[in-house]
């Protein structure tokens, strides 16, 4: 079942609290994510045609700092993933004392599918329908699986084309 990977994340946190001794409100607040964006992305296909992705950005805390995590292109994305990914990275950051909360996104994808074309308008598509929730002091979006400089670059691109914020710690990677 898609949704165990949440599952498990959310039975982690509850572990996490329990064996910490925290009170109840405190795993109400960290089971789920603050934030989750789902989104259509349009992209015109070589041939001509169009095809529907879907896209994720799940924003899960933000109480060391700004959300921080990858962006997959992945045919398994989905949003049970990125919310369960997003708990995993606000953990990750406070275990190792980094000042960034949890975040995670994705598109449903396999990458080595599209031409190079399809997957920069894909990548810039997805920003497209993300980029009000980003920015360096808000959520910082970083290659993951499937992703990389290239369509770090693209995404930085179009985020500085809808913005004009030339700042370099929008997206890192």
């Amino acid at each position: 079942m898609k949704n165990d990977v949440l599952l498990n994340a959310q039975l982690q946190v509850k572990k996490a609290c329990e064996k910490l001794g925290l009170e109840d409100h405190i795993y109400e607040l960290l089971k789920e994510p603050q934030r989750v964006l789902e989104v259509s992305i349009p992209v015109k296909m070589d041939d001509g045609t169009y095809k529907v992705f879907k896209g994720y950005r799940s924003q899960h805390n933000n109480a060391m700092g700004p959300y921080k995590g990858g962006i997959r292109f992945h045919p398994d994305v989905d949003m049970h993933e990125v919310k369960a990914l997003s708990i995993w990275m606000t953990f990750k950051g406070g275990v190792m004392g980094v000042p960034y909360g949890g975040g995670k996104g994705g598109v449903t994808v396999n990458p080595k599918t599209l031409s190079q074309g399809e997957l920069e308008r894909l990548s810039r598509g997805y920003i497209d329908l993300t980029y009000k929730y980003l920015g360096e002091r808000m959520d910082i979006p970083a290659p993951d699986v499937g992703t990389n400089g290239q369509v770090m670059a693209w995404m930085t691109d179009e985020y500085i084309k809808l913005t004009g914020d030339y700042t370099l710690g929008v997206i890192t990677g």
